[in-house]
């Protein structure tokens, strides 16, 4: 066969935002598929959200239903939803009730009933919904044999007639290696719900999928009043890097602190902010993305333990308005708090105010705060995912400073709590040090991957300014990152202190 000889499929929109991404593109169209799943995991409003992104007044859709819910009973919740457009159930989508023909006659009388309707119709999309009820013939003596034929032959008739056809079913997944209508579909949908301590996930994987190349795995989904909506678990991995890194340096405002920094962190890295509570992280953090703001650099912060009102209105008690470029459409605080989020709803939030605003640098306030807000079973691989999600973001050029708190140890100087630090290009440690019968703070550049930096350790106060740093670095004092520094002895000849020494201590 040539390359003219190959028949051309067309993909027909699912309807589902997220799950075109998923499928390789789309739903081939004229396919034989089966949504399965159990009672009450969406497969009913999946299967809607196709046929309204689908059925035209030429090619309508046909909606069998079987003694299951009535037609007027299932619009009277699905047209709940914002996809849902009455205006198409006049001519474009019709719903026919199979229950009375199934009760009393056999899948022979039923194939004719579907038949006559196609006949009629000229679909170009058919729902039969539930399937499963259906081939459970209530007078008993349905063999393997009489399932296998009735499904060719209803697979075979759809084809014939151009219809892309949908059999919905509450199935077990243990009848995947025994029930014959498994391998006459084209596609096979299964969406599942599981609960995780407190939480309900909900997961979708395309088990098959002929001619497409659909990305594999569990997906994970969401039930909104919009329907369905899908999270690719490879969302934007694919995207590709929109700049060269380390071309420029994104700086944070506080002059002492860039000019460590060799002019700032270095565009599209990821940084990390480590430092115990109260030591100036989400501060420092709000000073980044407020200079980005004075750069003309759009920013997103995503805060997982307080409201963006208040994140705000912390802000101005150091003197940094975020209420006016909020309203200029240059900066958008997510508050992601609910505690069955997934690591793929938070890039795709993530990523469309990214593109919504055109951002360039991304504050993470905190990855503590992110794994709390992490269904449990997304917290078992939570470094995996964390990886995901950096790598996507810091591919399309976003520069990402987050912040984690570690518990402070005065005999290790630890760099984070989920041995992620090598997943960071970055690294700024702020911790607590006892000098003279007072509990300061100290800053470190500890890591740069994208250039050199300074290795001095400086204090630093937290004032109406935000982080400012002071005095030189902290050169009388040896043992500084254990948190009880000593004072060295710099004697003159004579036994006095050196000028130096008391140069400094004056300052």
């Amino acid at each position: 066969m040539s390359a003219q000889d190959k028949v051309t499929i067309k993909i027909l929109p699912t309807g589902v935002p997220g799950l075109d991404e998923i499928m390789g593109g789309g739903l081939p169209e004229f396919s034989f598929n089966i949504l399965a799943g159990a009672p009450g995991s969406g497969k009913t409003t999946l299967a809607h959200q196709f046929v309204f992104a689908n059925a035209t007044p030429e090619r309508p859709a046909l909606y069998f239903t079987v003694l299951g819910e009535s037609a007027i009973k299932m619009l009277r919740y699905q047209q709940q939803y914002t996809f849902f457009d009455p205006a198409k159930l006049t001519n474009s989508v019709r719903f026919i009730n199979l229950s009375q023909v199934v009760l009393e006659k056999d899948l022979g009388a039923v194939f004719e009933a579907i038949t006559k309707e196609v006949e009629k119709a000229n679909p170009a999309v058919v729902v039969v919904d539930s399937f499963r009820t259906m081939v459970r013939n209530p007078q008993g003596g349905l063999s393997e044999m009489d399932l296998q034929s009735f499904i060719q032959r209803l697979a075979l008739f759809l084809a014939s007639w151009q219809a892309t056809t949908f059999l919905i079913g509450e199935y077990a997944e243990e009848e995947l290696r025994d029930n014959p209508i498994f391998t006459v579909a084209d596609g096979l949908f299964w969406l599942r719900q599981t609960a995780e301590r407190n939480s309900i996930v909900r997961k979708l994987q395309i088990v098959k999928l002929r001619g497409r190349a659909s990305v594999p795995g569990l997906h994970t989904f969401r039930i909104t009043d919009a329907g369905l909506q899908a999270f690719s678990r490879t969302f934007g991995l694919t995207r590709r890097r929109k700049i060269s890194p380390g071309q420029r340096r994104l700086a944070f405002g506080i002059p002492e602190l860039d000019k460590m920094l060799s002019g700032g962190i270095p565009e599209g890295d990821s940084a990390l902010v480590a430092g115990s509570s109260g030591t100036g992280k989400s501060v420092l953090a709000t000073q980044f993305i407020a200079e980005g703001i004075r750069q003309g650099e759009p920013g997103i912060v995503a805060i997982f333990e307080e409201r963006p009102d208040a994140y705000a209105e912390r802000a101005v008690s150091f003197g940094l308005d975020l209420e006016t470029p909020q309203k200029d459409g240059k900066l958008a605080i997510l508050y992601l708090r609910p505690l069955d989020l997934s690591v793929d709803e938070t890039m795709h939030s993530i990523l469309d105010a990214v593109h919504k605003i055109g951002a360039k640098r991304l504050v993470i306030d905190s990855l503590a705060g992110f794994e709390m807000a992490l269904s449990p079973g997304f917290r078992a691989d939570f470094r995996e995912s964390l990886y995901r999600m950096i790598f996507a973001l810091t591919g399309i050029g976003v520069t990402i400073l987050s912040t984690v708190e570690v518990d402070e140890s005065f005999t290790e100087f630890p760099f984070s709590t989920y041995s992620i630090s090598f997943l960071t290009d970055d690294i700024i440690r702020l911790r607590y040090v006892s000098i003279e019968g007072q509990l300061r703070k100290i800053l470190v550049v500890v890591k740069m991957r994208g250039g050199n930096h300074a290795k001095d350790i400086r204090e630093y106060e937290i004032t109406s300014k935000g982080v400012v740093l002071i005095g030189d670095r902290l050169d009388e004092f040896q043992h500084l990152i254990s948190g009880i520094p000593e004072r060295l002895n710099r004697s003159g000849p004579q036994g006095t202190p050196s000028q130096g020494s008391k140069a400094k201590r004056a300052r």
